[in-house]
């Protein structure tokens, strides 16, 4: 890869270090949201986004209870208190996630049954609309890249040359990231739509 021609630039040096933080940023915390999509097998990190209702506060479930995986199609949800076995199950019945707790008094089992065609489908469609969140994202980042190159052109703190070589530089680089996130994004939409 050739070397950034922002980063040569000591008036965008600074604004071209922020762009990159922000769009890999951006990825990892695509990345991350995916961990809590639904495939066909059992992961505790399906469970990420659920929230128990712990005195009052809305509590990721991670914090209140013991998770673990002991095949691939169950998840085993055991509280640190006792009591709040039936906060969890409710937590659990939410229609988003499409499970059907059981509890026996001490623990939650949470049977992860086999996805339906429509129920991946639908898994698919999530994760489209998680693509298209990120993509925005990444052009939002972009628009401020632009905006600051140009407002150092305006400034002239940059020349013209330097003005437009940077802007398709920072377009390359937004290329670049979109394009990553396509790809894992293709990625799990295959280990979604594996039967």
């Amino acid at each position: 890869m050739a070397p950034a021609v922002m980063a040569g630039i000591p008036a965008l040096k600074d604004q071209y270090q922020q762009l990159r933080t922000r769009m890999d940023k951006a990825v990892k915390d695509f990345q991350t949201s995916l961990t809590s999509l639904r495939t066909g097998r059992a992961s505790i990190q399906m469970l990420d986004a659920v929230r128990v209702d712990y005195y009052g506060t809305p509590t990721p479930l991670s914090q209140v209870a013991q998770l673990n995986t002991p095949d691939a199609s169950t998840i085993v949800v055991q509280p640190w208190e006792p009591s709040l076995v039936s906060e969890i199950e409710k937590a659990l019945r939410a229609p988003e996630l499409g499970f059907n707790p059981q509890n026996d008094g001490k623990v939650v089992r949470i049977p992860v049954p086999p996805m339906t065609e429509e129920r991946r489908r639908d898994v698919v469609k999530q994760l489209n609309k998680m693509l298209e969140d990120h993509r925005t994202g990444l052009r939002n980042i972009r628009r401020d890249g632009n905006d600051a190159i140009k407002k150092a052109s305006k400034e002239k703190l940059i020349s013209a040359d330097e003005e437009k070589r940077s802007l398709e530089e920072v377009q390359k680089l937004t290329d670049e990231e979109i394009k990553k996130i396509e790809e894992i994004g293709r990625k799990k939409e295959a280990e979604v739509m594996q039967v």
